[in-house]
């Protein structure tokens, strides 16, 4: 047996630790801290001229019914938005990188990143004003369908959570997808297998780290999102974002807002990994079921 001398596996060790340094770093300061500060505003009182007072009280995490809206808003859009996403998301993602010309592949890929070199806060104006009055809606009293009111509502707010995250989805599930090993593909159909069982037995279990992606990264994001709900919703579809805004900027409720946001963060930690460990247990069962 050959035995790495102390000396090198200290300054192994070394180098590692200096390389992992800075990215430590940057999540303590910018992540572990504030969350812990936020912790502890969650624990205090509002001051009386707002802000935080140093307090040791569970009264903030009672006050959670008050906001039951923002949080219902939240927790029922953000997931759907993620599942109409995703469900529009696959099929572009599946032609992109399985059916398309490779000559033009590139093109089509970037077409897919293009929505992101403009502003979110434009490409939702623009929204505003086609389901405004005088869009959709001014069209369609033009053929005698009249009083239709598309703007501030639910439909709205989803629909622009569609058009605002879909690149996020489609990616991903692209790239999961692109490495997918050919040779599967044409193994399952000599074996006979049909195109719709190969998809299911083979491509979609194959692409589940990628689907897993893109559905984590568009529901976190949804979950803080504001501007799409306070444009299109017009402040009647009022997200978890929205009443935070209000209570820090606001009515400066700091330790309020803080119970809300750690309480938010507590819920997306339990159902990423309720979602990440189902995604795993069906994944290794198709993969048995392949072998």
């Amino acid at each position: 047996m050959n035995f790495m001398p102390a000396a090198t596996t200290t300054k192994r060790n070394l180098v590692t630790a200096a390389l992992v340094a800075p990215a430590a770093a940057w999540l303590m300061i910018f992540l572990v801290l504030p969350f812990i500060a936020m912790l502890v505003f969650a624990f205090g009182e509002r001051a009386p001229e707002g802000g935080y007072q140093a307090a040791f009280t569970f009264a903030q995490f009672a006050n959670l019914p008050t906001r039951a809206a923002a949080f219902w808003n939240t927790l029922v859009l953000a997931p759907i938005g993620a599942l109409a996403c995703l469900l529009i998301a696959y099929p572009v993602a599946y032609y992109l990188a399985v059916k398309a010309n490779p000559r033009y592949r590139l093109i089509l890929v970037s077409l897919v990143v293009v929505p992101f070199w403009t502003s979110l806060l434009v490409r939702t104006y623009a929204w505003m004003y086609i389901l405004g009055s005088r869009g959709i809606p001014n069209l369609l009293s033009m053929i005698g369908i009249e009083d239709v009111r598309m703007l501030n509502t639910p439909g709205a707010v989803l629909l622009g959570i569609v058009y605002g995250y879909l690149p996020l989805m489609i990616m991903p599930i692209y790239v999961s997808l692109e490495k997918l090993d050919r040779r599967l593909l044409e193994a399952s159909a000599d074996l006979g297998a049909k195109p719709v069982s190969t998809f299911f037995g083979v491509t979609l279990p194959l692409s589940l780290p990628g689907v897993m992606t893109g559905v984590a990264l568009v529901t976190i994001l949804l979950l803080g999102e504001y501007l799409i709900p306070q444009l299109l919703g017009g402040g009647k579809v009022f997200f978890i974002g929205n009443a935070l805004v209000d209570l820090f900027l606001q009515s400066r409720n700091w330790p309020f807002g803080s119970a809300i946001a750690v309480t938010l963060v507590a819920v997306v930690v339990v159902i990423l990994m309720v979602a990440m460990r189902i995604a795993f247990r069906v994944a290794g069962t198709r993969q048995v079921d392949l072998v």
